[in-house]
């Protein structure tokens, strides 16, 4: 019996293992106008080819956009990539919506949905989609949701397969694996349609038609699902394939085909599917395709109900199975799926027949999970989230009425069934709007290249994350790869160009050789030489800093310069983070960060110090908590700006203007905290890419083929940028080799000047 070859395998394998696996999701939303009807503009122009973009393209409608996630190694991750799809999507719109229900808004006539077109390549797809507006209708076709990809691990299959020692080859049993799954999924499905259904209500302009029963939706709302159930999408005649082996499946499902009760594999509409990607022969993951999407939540989706679906899938192949599941155990399975579908809502709950008797349905699911709770304890599965779920869906069996289908109701019943969903999808579109720069589920990579991905996403350019930690990633399309390191280290710099860039002496002396001005000065490699000469530099500002450094570390500024125990600390500062330290002169003026691409200045910020402004009334510490609570600021380059910091180095710079953290501006002074113009440490970045003049921009690009730099964040001290430039109005302090291009997308004040798209531009990946 196959039951059988599982029944060891909870007992020999312990732990968090279980819940390794890949993850993936398909979600389809329609677009909507602002009147919650049917858009029947063309999909958006941008995404290119609806064949070849592996993220966006469309399913049966040209105003049906349909999202794919990659496989993912996280179930965070996987809703954190759609929900990110759908933010480029939603920003892509021009005054439409993304519908966020599994049922249709206002729909016209059926001949008047837009079925999806497609160019010469694809009108075999287009051709198909016609065939099923007549066999189902139109209307039918655009009762969207969310499919569930869920494939073990190769680690967790290759143990299990080695402590079980099935006499099977290997790929015989993953099949074994997945066939249990599917069977027990389908057995299963009523479960998870039960706490988390949420398509109760439809527009009087989807004509429902269901074969079991007459059925009026009214204010008396009780079915759960309409998506699952008979008036859902689904074929017309019952279909009953053979699980009981890959081929047997194949069979059956191909004698379906020459039966003409479907045209094709792919007609089969199952709420359960094996999928076969790599090989024809055997099965690549199990597709979940019962799952309504939920309007509360952007993603449509949440963490709480996926957890709950793997841990259901895992019971599944852990648990025996009651029976064959041969045409009769499936039309039990598809009764109680459906009844629960239609009827979840009814104060009579409905009965299931287990072993002869009446079962109540919620008793039945208290002792099914009840059952996968202790599953999970024997296999010593620690995982919160998964803990957490597992809670929740037992609250929801003990309460009912807790369960989020009925805050949908109350909505629609307070406002009307167009006017809630719209009033969601509005909502969501402004959190798309407000936060249009993470990568969701990737916010702990640096924002610069959370930028890159959301732009290679938007384009349809594949990528692997291939060192989360460095920012590594790897870019494909049409054979183009490009490997990038936080988002600027690039194949378009040689490695020499990045040393020179590195290494401020080798920059100055270069730029020196090309007539370019920099400041003058001197370098040291021992430190009491350097404090020696103090009475060089005695009375001159001057700036002391490392040969090579980021982010401003090491670096003093004296502007006065008159104490020499004040100029030895400095010496004894730049001397931590490099053997080589320079002392120049302080350039007066304002500092301002031009960002070359290709011979190019793409964008020039003025990076203001970090500072507040007074209002007589509240202390520095106050006023920089107030700038803290700015969304746009954070910590670790992950947001457009550095939170302000109340360090050792804040206070001292205070200290010198006479000042505290507790002193209290007067209205309107502006206070600064640091001397340093980093937004590293908490400074405003200000655009100026349109009012700096062509001069300037001229030297930097020639500052940046002097080093044979593609890509550089030239530093400019300017002190009068409405004068042209000339050989002594302005100076370079440094080229930087890993410029951030995320203070360029966002800054504190003006305009987004998209580096994200041009570095993608000059890394060969356009725009269709």
């Amino acid at each position: 019996m196959k039951e059988e070859l599982f029944k060891s395998a909870d007992h020999s394998l312990k732990g968090n293992i279980w819940l390794d696996a890949l993850f993936g999701l398909e979600k389809e939303n329609i677009r909507v106008n602002k009147d919650g009807k049917l858009a029947l503009t063309p999909h958006p122009k941008v995404f290119g080819s609806k064949l070849k973009h592996p993220y966006i393209t469309t399913d049966f409608s040209e105003s049906q956009v349909e999202m794919i996630t990659p496989p993912l190694p996280d179930i965070k991750q996987a809703i954190g990539f759609v929900e990110t799809i759908h933010d480029i999507v939603s920003l892509e719109l021009d005054d439409e919506y993304l519908w966020p229900q599994s049922i249709p808004p206002i729909l016209p006539d059926d001949e008047q949905i837009p079925i999806a077109q497609y160019d010469e390549e694809g009108k075999a797809a287009q051709h198909y989609r016609e065939f099923l507006a007549k066999k189902y209708g139109s209307k039918t076709q655009l009762i969207s949701g969310i499919h569930f990809n869920l494939s073990y691990s190769e680690k967790l299959i290759e143990i299990l397969y080695r402590k079980i020692n099935p006499s099977l080859s290997y790929e015989e049993f993953k099949d074994e694996v997945y066939l249990k799954t599917v069977r027990q999924m389908l057995r299963f499905r009523w479960l998870y349609v039960l706490l988390y259904g949420n398509s109760p209500v439809v527009d009087s302009s989807l004509e429902l038609k269901c074969k079991l029963a007459p059925y009026t939706i009214t204010k008396h709302v009780v079915a759960l699902s309409i998506r699952n159930s008979c008036y859902g999408y689904r074929n017309i005649s019952d279909l009953y394939p053979d699980y009981s082996s890959v081929t047997s499946f194949r069979n059956s499902v191909e004698q379906m085909v020459k039966e003409q009760q479907i045209a094709s594999f792919k007609e089969l509409y199952s709420p359960v599917r094996p999928k076969f990607v790599k090989d024809p022969e055997h099965i690549s993951y199990v597709e979940l395709r019962f799952i309504d999407i939920d309007p509360l939540s952007k993603a449509g989706i949440t963490e709480d109900e996926l957890s709950f679906l793997h841990a259901l899938a895992l019971y599944g192949l852990l648990t025996e199975e009651p029976d064959s599941f041969d045409a009769a155990a499936q039309a039990k399975a598809n009764k109680y799926y459906g009844s629960v579908a239609l009827y979840g809502l009814d104060e009579v709950p409905c009965m299931f027949e287990e072993k002869g008797e009446q079962m109540n349905i919620w008793h039945k699911a208290k002792t099914q999970i009840q059952e996968i709770i202790a599953l999970f304890e024997k296999l010593e599965i620690s995982k919160s989230e998964y803990l957490d779920s597992l809670s929740h869906a037992m609250q929801l069996v003990e309460h009912p009425e807790k369960r989020k289908v009925y805050e949908v109701l109350n909505g629609v019943h307070a406002i009307g069934y167009v006017p809630f969903h719209l009033e969601k999808a509005a909502h969501y579109l402004t959190e798309s709007q407000q936060k249009n720069y993470n990568f969701i589920g990737l916010e702990d990579m640096e924002l610069s290249t959370q930028l890159l991905l959301r732009e290679a996403l938007r384009r349809g350019v594949s990528f692997d994350i291939m060192d989360r930690k460095e920012n590594f990633i790897r870019l494909e399309k049409n054979d183009n790869i490009q490997y990038v390191k936080q988002a600027t280290k690039t194949s378009l710099d040689n490695y020499a160009s990045i040393l020179a860039m590195e290494n401020k002496l080798v920059t100055k002396r270069i730029l020196k050789e090309h007539d370019i001005r920099v400041p003058k000065g001197e370098e040291y490699t021992l430190a009491e030489v350097a404090k020696a000469d103090f009475l060089r530099f005695q009375g001159r500002p001057v700036v002391i800093k490392p040969n090579q450094t980021n982010f401003g570390t090491g670096i003093t500024i004296l502007k006065e310069n008159t104490d020499e125990t004040t100029f030895q600390r400095a010496i004894d500062i730049a001397f931590q983070y490099d053997s080589t330290i320079l002392i120049e002169e302080f350039v007066a003026g304002k500092e301002y960060r031009f960002f070359v691409l290709k011979g190019e200045v793409v964008g020039i910020l003025h990076r203001v110090p970090a500072n507040v402004t007074g209002d007589g009334i509240q202390s520095i510490r106050e006023l920089v908590q107030i700038k803290n609570q700015d969304p746009l600021r954070g910590k670790g380059y992950r947001t457009p700006l550095e939170k302000i910091q109340l360090g050792e180095a804040e206070a001292i710079f205070l200290q010198a203007q006479r000042k505290t953290f507790e002193s209290i501006p007067m209205p309107d002074e502006t206070v600064y905290l640091r001397e340093n113009s980093n937004i590293s440490t908490g400074g405003d970045s200000i655009d100026f890419t349109d009012d700096i003049p062509d001069s300037y921009k001229q030297v930097a690009v020639r500052a940046a083929k002097a080093l044979n730099v593609s890509i550089t964040g030239l530093d400019m001290m300017i002190p009068d940028y409405t004068e042209e430039a000339s050989i002594s109005n302005y100076a370079i302090i440094e080229l930087n080799f890993n410029p951030a291009i995320h203070i360029h997308c966002h800054p504190f004040k003006g305009k987004n000047r998209r580096l994200n798209e041009k570095l993608m531009e000059v890394l060969g990946y356009q725009l269709l």
